[in-house]
C-alpha cells in the first residue's frame, strides 16, 4: 500500500514521503494514529496543497530542537542506583531513568529520543546520546553513583 508520510517516522522516512508499506502495517499503525495518509489520487493533490505548511511546522521543530540541543550539550545527569560487588548495579539503568532525571532538571524528553544501546548496568560516567529530530542530536553525561 502506498502512503504518503504526514509525521517523520524511524527508519521508513522523511514528511511528504511517498512510501510502499504492507498493507496491515498501514492500516493497524500509520493510519489510526495520523502518521500518513493512504497515497490515492486525490490525497497527493491534497497533500501538495498542504506540503508547505508542513515543511514549515518542520522548520519550527527543526529549530526548536536545535536550541535544545544546545541547552543539551554536555549536561550531566546523575542517577542513584544501588550497587554491589564490583560496581555492579541491581537492576539496571535504562532510558526511562534517563528521562525521569532529565525531567527533575527541568527537561522533558520523551524515553525513545534517547538512544543506548543497551542498558547501563556498571556505576560510572556515561556519554548518551539523545535524538532530537533527524540530523540534530545531543550528548549528555550520564553520571551513575551508588545510594549506598
Amino acid at each position: 500500500m502506498k502512503v504518503i508520510l504526514k509525521e517523520e517516522v524511524k527508519n521508513l522516512g522523511h514528511i511528504g514521503a511517498v512510501v510502499n508499506v504492507k498493507d496491515g502495517y498501514a492500516r493497524n499503525y500509520l493510519l489510526p494514529k495520523n502518521l500518513a495518509a493512504e497515497a490515492s489520487t486525490k490525497n497527493i493533490k491534497e497533500f501538495e496543497h498542504q506540503k508547505n505548511i508542513i515543511l514549515e511546522r518542520a522548520k519550527k521543530v527543526r529549530k526548536e530542537a536545535e536550541g535544545l540541543a544546545g541547552k543539551l550539550s554536555g549536561m550531566t545527569i546523575s542517577i542513584e542506583a544501588q550497587a554491589g560487588e564490583e560496581d555492579k548495579l541491581f537492576g539496571s539503568v535504562t532510558s526511562m531513568d534517563i528521562a525521569e532525571a532529565m525531567s527533575k532538571q527541568g527537561v522533558e524528553i520523551d524515553k525513545r529520543k534517547i538512544a543506548l544501546e543497551e542498558p547501563i548496568k556498571r556505576l560510572g560516567t556515561y556519554t548518551v546520546s539523545v535524538r532530537l529530530f533527524p540530523e540534530v542530536s545531543a550528548t549528555i553525561n550520564v553520571e551513575v553513583k551508588s545510594k549506598n
